[in-house]
């Protein structure tokens, strides 16, 4: 009990940041460097943390040093304690009337084709709030919201390790697309066994319109074959268009295709499957006002935003 009260009460923000250092640097000496601070100083600041955390933090290996278990905890520990200080910055500046505040968003890369709408929309409401926007595949921002960095994420599903708050955006159908002149493209109905000896333009591994093609194609028995592996849904419509193939998709990517001619809905039974879009925050985050007022944004107006409304 004693040693857990010294680790609480004697605690510094240096000590931590010590320990952050060396992980991301991989050494001593590159942390001192990336610190500001001569080596001695970063040696004794990780002697004193490990003190009164009462285990080994770090270790050396033949590939630097090296977080233990206990290491990766307290490291856990920074991360939130980062946020919370930049937080902690962000309100005062906004009490001060220094800046209008910020918001940190993340979306999986299927949502960039409405999300941009939506945050012009909010940006319009309130001109003095900055809002940064950053696209990834479903592991990416999961991954972000994780350790922190986002206030808000736009996605389907979300971190199963994770406590979070949801509010619906709307529904986010799922198909299969092929190009106009495809064999099945006239057909009023397809069965899923004519697919068989169909070539796949697929998302990359860690996208979740992957994850989903692959569930469909279990729950109906089907094995296709699956071509190339693209981490973009512009260049999936592209080899589609080209003929090398045809795709299981979002319906929100070839909003504009479709219209135009360029692709085509393939009539497949059991087709579309529709999940669901999540505005998400970790409830352990705490959202400062602007946040608070996009999260709400989105909760109340985002579907207006969603390609088949607009």
């Amino acid at each position: 009990m004693e040693l857990v009260m010294a680790f609480s009460r004697d605690l510094t923000i240096r000590q931590l940041r010590a320990l952050s250092a060396v992980h991301a640097a991989g050494s001593i000496t590159s942390a001192a460097n990336q610190l500001n601070l001569t080596q001695p100083a970063v040696t004794l600041q990780l002697r004193n943390l490990q003190a009164l955390a009462g285990l080994p933090l770090i270790q050396r290996t033949g590939d630097g040093m090296a977080l233990t278990d206990a290491g990766a905890h307290v490291l856990a520990l920074i991360e939130r304690i980062e946020a919370a200080l930049k937080d902690c910055e962000q309100s005062l500046d906004m009490i001060a009337g220094r800046s209008g505040g910020r918001v940190a968003m993340g979306a999986v890369s299927t949502a960039k084709y409405f999300v941009p709408f939506a945050i012009a929309a909010f940006s319009r409401r309130f001109p003095k709030i900055e809002v940064t926007l950053r696209i990834g595949n479903r592991e990416e921002i999961r991954d972000a919201l994780r350790g922190y960095d986002l206030d808000i994420a736009v996605m389907g599903r979300p971190p199963a390790d994770v406590e979070v708050e949801m509010k619906p955006l709307g529904r986010h159908p799922h198909f299969i697309i092929a190009a106009p002149d495809h064999r099945l493209a006239r057909r009023r109905h397809v069965a899923t066994s004519e697919l068989a000896n169909e070539t796949f333009i697929t998302r990359e591994q860690g996208s979740g319109t992957r994850m989903l093609m692959q569930q469909y194609f279990e729950r109906v028995g089907l094995e296709p074959k699956l071509g190339m592996a693209m981490d973009s849904n512009e260049t999936i419509k592209q080899a589609v268009m080209a003929g090398l193939g045809i795709a299981f998709i979002s319906q929100h990517t070839v909003f504009h295709e479709l219209e135009d001619g360029r692709l085509v809905v393939l009539k497949v039974k059991g087709l579309p499957i529709v999940r669901q879009w999540h505005a998400i925050r970790r409830t352990d985050k705490i959202l400062l006002p602007p946040a608070q007022a996009m999260l709400d944004f989105l909760g109340k107006e985002g579907w207006r935003y969603l390609p088949n409304s607009r």
